[in-house]
Order: C-alpha cells, then structure tokens, then sequence
C-alpha cells in the first residue's frame, strides 16, 4: 500500500479506514490525514491495544488494500 497516494487522496480513502476502525471519529480521521504513524497512534489510544498489536492490524489492513487506487 501506498500510504503517499493513501495520504494525497485522503477524503477518498478515509471511508476505508472508518470502516475498519468503526470507534474513530471524524475529527480523528481529519487529524490522521492520510499519515500512517497518525493512524496508528489514534488505534492505539481509542482501541487501547498495544503498538505491536495496531501495527498488526494496519499490516493486515494494508494486505487487503494493497492495490487501493484512487478514483
């Protein structure tokens, strides 16, 4: 996944990700700006799982989105 073209197309991709992570709020998602380090910090705190366990689970999310190109 290419997190440039995630962050560049951001009010596009945003849907994907809330969609993953029901819990993060619009505001968070307009914080997170498309920036994976951001994103992974809001999972951990609104889902109080460890670093290790939301790098899992952006890993896996980037696995099932690894061909995402903006429309």
């Amino acid at each position: 996944m290419d997190w440039i073209l995630v962050e560049s197309n951001w009010a596009q991709f945003q849907g994907t990700v809330k969609a993953r992570w029901l819990k993060l709020d619009g505001q968070q998602l307009q914080a997170i700006a498309g920036k994976r380090a951001s994103l992974l910090g809001a999972i951990q705190e609104v889902y109080g799982i460890s670093r290790s366990d939301a790098e899992r689970e952006i890993r896996a999310f980037e696995a099932r989105n690894k061909s995402y190109r903006p429309k």
